[in-house]
């Protein structure tokens, strides 16, 4: 009877072992899946703040690029103005000139006409006294010869005061452009100097963020940001999927990989331009608090 009883509790103690062991087991996977999901919660939680900080970054530098671009175009319709007032100023100087050349030719020819007209006188004088026909002939052709420079002078004189108003029409013009110039050079400047003065001050406070941004970036990620930037013609390195296509190069991104970049596991680039990519939530976020 007492080995009986001694069976019968040992094995109820062996259930009993069994049971709390069954449940222990339980209560570890229990825990275990837990601390796994925990865990994987928290991993996506790092990488979601990763992509949002990079996304801040980009967002705050592409500030700061729109600010240079204005500045940038600014000194170079300044420059441009500079130049065509430059070539306007030349042309101006060499139709004048052109134009004393024509004075010069016109004084010339009215001297060559006062010559002729005494010659003409000379002549007609020694005419009364010749002795025969061969002297008045002789003279009679000089005279002739001089009429004939008259009006050859008097052709070039009409051709110089015509050169005279076609190049002083020209040159009024070409004034009138270049006082136009000089007033859009005097705005252009003024506006740049605004425009820097207000810049400076914006794009200072943009660079002190566009640092903080990037003390709270790892060093790969950071170097792995810059070198996009620099590959990519409008310095876009972080994006958003905007219509089912990457936000930089507007290539198509298949539905599992949109899926992916949703659930924030990992850091996704874009198969065709190398461009991070990041969630529409994370960038409406990111856009709505700056």
């Amino acid at each position: 009877m007492a080995v009986s009883k001694t069976k019968k509790t040992t094995g109820t103690t062996k259930k009993t072992t069994a049971s709390k062991t069954k449940k222990t087991t339980k209560k570890v996977e229990k825990e275990t899946v837990v601390e796994q999901e925990e865990l994987e919660d928290k991993s996506e939680n790092v990488i979601r703040q990763k992509l949002k900080t990079l996304y801040s970054l980009q967002v705050i530098d592409t500030q700061i690029d729109k600010i240079r671009v204005v500045r940038g175009e600014l000194p170079l319709e300044v420059r441009d103005l500079e130049d065509d007032i430059e070539g306007l100023e030349t042309r101006i100087e060499n139709f004048k000139n052109e134009i004393d050349e024509f004075e010069k030719q016109l004084s010339d020819q009215k001297n060559a006409i006062n010559q002729s007209l005494e010659m003409i006188k000379k002549y007609d004088s020694q005419q009364k006294n010749v002795r025969n026909n061969r002297e008045y002939e002789s003279l009679a052709k000089e005279i002739e010869y001089q009429n004939l420079e008259i009006q050859l002078s008097e052709k070039r004189i009409k051709e110089a005061k015509a050169g005279i108003e076609t190049k002083q029409a020209i040159i009024d013009e070409a004034t009138g452009q270049l006082n136009e110039k000089k007033e859009n050079l005097d705005a252009k400047k003024n506006e740049l100097s605004e425009i820097i003065e207000e810049t400076e001050k914006e794009e200072k406070v943009l660079g002190g963020r566009s640092e903080k941004a990037k003390d709270e970036i790892e060093e790969r990620l950071l170097y792995a940001y810059t070198r996009i930037r620099k590959n990519v013609r409008n310095g876009l390195a972080v994006v958003k999927v905007e219509r089912d296509a990457c936000g930089g190069c507007f290539s198509k991104i298949p539905p599992q990989r949109q899926l992916e970049i949703k659930l924030n596991k990992k850091i996704i680039v874009c198969e065709y331009c190398g461009r991070i990519l990041v969630d529409n939530e994370i960038a409406d976020e990111v856009e709505s608090e700056m």
